[in-house]
């Protein structure tokens, strides 16, 4: 299946530019809109449909019902709680402390790195693994341009960098204990239904299941900790000897290992 750059339904001058900024980028062909649906230009070029909007970017894969794009889905309200003193389960599981470095292996749409950025301030690192490329693009986008009243969501989510690879060729790359945290959340295994928020992401992410040989490298990688995240029923955490921190009433643990 290919993929088509257009514009939106009405194009103006900057959803022209970001159309031409992502066919740089992605090398994706753009097609005129014409006054077209999305599910026209499918159709008739049998094509996935790129759509550079106003605002932001959005990612229409054949036979998904919403599009793909950027928002920053459960970290706004995750933060305000931060804010108020309140623990975040993520930040628990790592022992993240303020200028440290985390690696999140599996950026999808940034949710938990944008805590980590936050506690880890500017003088920390927060660095984004994607493996789809299209996802890359559309997040790294909208971690930079994503308008918000909030000053503490734009500074954490500017302060990640989010790059394009497989999670196991990126690993292997590092050095020993370069970085303080090493984070994972592959897809569950079985789809949490209340969790509509990521049901695009689900239909556009590549699904890698954690294997020995990832788990074996982010250890490596690591230099404090590394933090799974997995449905409470996943047998990952038994079979990675993971230490869990069991969340009563919630359908999704974390479990780490310690350096």
């Amino acid at each position: 299946m290919t993929t088509i750059i257009t514009t939106a339904g009405r194009p103006d001058d900057k959803s022209v530019k970001l159309a031409e900024i992502a066919q740089k980028e992605l090398g994706f062909p753009i097609v005129q809109r014409n006054k077209k649906s999305i599910n026209r230009l499918q159709q008739e070029l049998g094509a996935d449909v790129f759509v550079a909007g106003k605002d932001r970017y959005e990612l229409f894969r054949t036979g998904m019902e919403k599009p793909f794009f950027f928002h920053p889905n459960s970290a706004a309200f995750r933060l305000k709680r931060l804010q108020n003193g309140e623990f975040d389960p993520l930040i628990e599981a790592a022992n993240l402390q303020s200028g440290e470095t985390f690696l999140d292996c599996t950026l999808g749409l940034a949710s938990d790195s944008i805590i980590a950025s936050y506690i880890i301030g500017a003088e920390g690192k927060c660095i984004g693994i994607e493996a789809d490329p299209v996802v890359a693009f559309i997040v790294q986008y909208g971690l930079c341009n994503y308008k918000s009243d909030s000053e503490a969501l734009l500074k954490a989510m500017s302060n990640i960098k989010v790059y394009h690879s497989n999670a196991l060729d990126y690993l292997q790359m590092q050095p020993d204990a370069s970085v303080d945290v090493v984070y994972m959340d592959p897809m569950f295994h079985i789809p949490i239904e209340e969790s509509t928020n990521f049901t695009s992401l689900r239909q556009v992410g590549v699904h890698n299941e954690l294997t020995e040989q990832w788990m074996t490298e982010a250890y490596r990688v690591s230099k404090k900790r590394v933090v799974v995240k997995a449905r409470f029923d996943s047998p990952l955490f038994e079979q990675y000897n993971l230490h869990r921190n069991v969340r009563p009433n919630t359908k999704f643990h974390f479990g780490f290992l310690s350096k």
